[in-house]
């Protein structure tokens, strides 16, 4: 469901190149290196780049943030390790990414249609932070920020509009995700996975047909050109955050790490904010270009949730951990009910 695999291989080491840059001053606290798969030069990639300043400023200068943006290395799944080996000390990562540390992060995208709205995406991502960031400190690493960009929509070759066309479609999913592949064609989808990298020359060879993914990554990618049509449903959110191995965090001092959280929650809302208005922005670039844009009726979005929720049995303890699937959904309810009154 995002442009980034949510279980690539578990590869733990880089290659030897790599390994050597990163690991010149690894051992400094000081030294803060951050990845990430946001492109250089992208307003998220510069909130993180203004975050880094403050961080300089508000710590004297002790505290030095390096940013490797553009999936210099590598995946989300290949960051985590090296975060865990601590040639790495910090990653904006996706869902996909941080359910490497902790799979119970999946309960907040791995439920397609689970979301109405981005209202519902906020309460539910409050509802579970503090018992996320809790699983997340046991394992070692301290969430700085919570974030996301919108939504998941399809993009194709030919126009969709019902499941049933979808269904007629080769649709990408991501490499290492037997479990996702087997959802899709438990609906009748015919998945072809690879890697993200595949994406576009996937596209440009016909060997998948449908991509789902945030619309700035189709803009950015020049995804439209081979996939120049764009079913406007909301299938999830793509949500992430910004994680700091917790040994690393705390060996700063106590007021530095708390005026480093005040910046970093600014740099989170800033790119919360902005990538969620990116998203009807590039739409609106890709339109121009060329893209077609279905729009769902109550009547097309009432076929796509029943066939979502079809497979919420099979969500529940395979993708999304039970207790977390049961929780969101306590927390949608809730939040629901609330509104009705």
């Amino acid at each position: 469901m995002f442009p980034f695999s949510p279980k690539l291989r578990r590869r733990l080491a880089a290659p030897v190149l790599l390994a050597a840059l990163l690991a010149t001053g690894a051992q400094a606290a000081p030294k803060l290196k951050l990845g990430t798969l946001v492109p250089v030069g992208t307003s998220a990639y510069k909130a993180l780049m203004m975050m880094g300043e403050a961080w300089r400023k508000d710590s004297a200068g002790a505290v030095d943030l390096n940013i490797f943006a553009g999936g210099k290395l590598g995946g989300e799944a290949e960051m985590v390790g090296l975060m865990k080996v601590n040639s790495l000390q910090a990653a904006l990562l996706t869902v996909v990414g941080v359910s490497e540390i902790e799979p119970a992060v999946t309960g907040l995208q791995y439920i397609p249609m689970g979301f109405r709205n981005l209202d519902e995406v906020d309460y539910v991502g409050e509802k579970l932070r503090p018992f996320l960031e809790q699983r997340m400190a046991a394992k070692g690493f301290v969430v700085l920020f919570w974030t996301d960009a919108g939504w998941v929509r399809f993009f194709s070759n030919q126009p969709v509009t019902h499941p049933a066309d979808l269904r007629k479609l080769k649709l990408f999913t991501w490499s290492g995700s037997p479990e996702q592949v087997g959802l899709y064609n438990s609906v009748g989808f015919d998945s072809v996975p690879l890697e993200t990298v595949d994406i576009v020359p996937g596209l440009q060879t016909k060997l998948i047909d449908a991509v789902p993914t945030i619309p700035f990554f189709a803009m950015a990618s020049q995804m439209d050109s081979r996939a120049p049509y764009m079913l406007e449903l909301n299938w999830a959110p793509l949500v992430g955050a910004l994680v700091v191995r917790a040994e690393t965090w705390n060996k700063l001092p106590s007021d530095t790490r708390a005026a480093l959280l005040k910046s970093a929650e600014t740099a989170g809302r800033e790119i919360k904010a902005i990538s969620r208005r990116e998203m009807d922005e590039s739409v609106a670039a890709m339109v121009k270009r060329g893209l077609k844009v279905t729009p769902v009726t109550p009547e097309i979005e009432a076929e796509w949730r029943a066939l979502a929720e079809a497979v919420y049995p099979k969500i529940r303890g395979e993708l999304v951990p039970a207790d977390i699937f049961d929780e969101t959904m306590r927390a949608l309810a809730a939040y629901r009910a609330a509104q009705k009154k």
